[in-house]
């Protein structure tokens, strides 16, 4: 198997990874018991946290399909330790989804393993390389709305629920922006083996501005109202209010100061 191909050193999960998981359930507790003097910061370090946790799970299943792949080399990048620093580029990586985060409340796609393609045989193989880190992604937030689609909230502080909340639309608009068939994004990624090789010439100069080409978009007020109509009809589907992500975001943004209407009804 290709994965005998990789020491065990390769594979094995970084104190990083462990510390930012540590954060989260420490942050998750303080959220939970109302530990904390200022729920807001408790709350801020949890979402942080667990998004950065997310963006490590979306770029480890890249990485570790496309060792099943055929590309060895992931192991010695240090990309199956799932440490963020690891990464091609920690900037575009970690910090930029975490400041969007902050700003506008949406999911950046992460994105900066580097994967040798031309190591993998078989278009289904490079499709599925391409599709395992939004798939994470969706993973993420099925585990994060369950509570709500399984009515299972009774007992659950509000303000947890209201961090979950908020973290279901950073998982799921990150998974819809991965899955768009932009050049550069996942989405492209998942199609780009089924075109014809002309196509791909044509579209490849424009790879990298694809995720500012979406996101230049985003900024326009009709299309961005439409995106977050569909995040919201998403998320209704699956038992989360707009009450619920709109408490969790202010929650979030701390130093703005307490909401009155969220704080009433908890």
């Amino acid at each position: 198997m290709t994965t005998a191909t990789t020491r065990n050193s390769d594979r094995r999960i970084s104190p990083v990874f462990v510390g930012i998981l540590a954060v989260t359930a420490v942050t998750g507790w303080a959220t939970w018991t109302g530990f904390a003097a200022q729920p807001g910061v408790a709350v801020f370090l949890f979402v942080t946290a667990a998004w950065i946790v997310s963006l490590c799970l979306h770029e480890y299943a890249h990485a570790r399909t496309a060792l099943h792949g055929g590309d060895i080399t992931v192991g010695a990048k240090g990309y199956l330790s799932l440490n963020p620093l690891a990464y091609t580029h920690a900037l575009l990586s970690i910090v930029l989804p975490v400041i969007f985060v902050i700003m506008g409340g949406i999911g950046l796609p992460g994105g900066a393993v580097f994967i040798e393609r031309d190591r993998i045989r078989g278009r289904w193989k490079h499709s599925l390389v391409s599709a395992a880190g939004p798939l994470t992604n969706v993973l993420f937030a099925a585990v994060c709305t369950a509570p709500f689609w399984l009515d299972a909230l009774d007992g659950v502080p509000s303000d947890f629920r209201f961090a979950l909340a908020f973290l279901a639309l950073l998982q799921v608009t990150a998974a819809i922006l991965n899955f768009l068939p932009v050049p550069g994004l996942d989405g492209y990624g998942v199609i780009e083996p089924w075109l014809s090789y002309k196509i791909k010439r044509q579209v490849e100069p424009f790879a990298p501005f694809g995720l500012l080409f979406v996101f230049a978009l985003l900024w326009l007020g009709p299309v961005n109202s439409v995106f977050f109509d569909v995040i919201d009809t998403i998320l209704r589907g699956l038992g989360i209010g707009s009450f619920d992500t709109y408490c969790g975001q202010e929650l979030f943004r701390f130093w703005q100061g307490s909401n009155e209407f969220c704080s009433i009804s908890r």
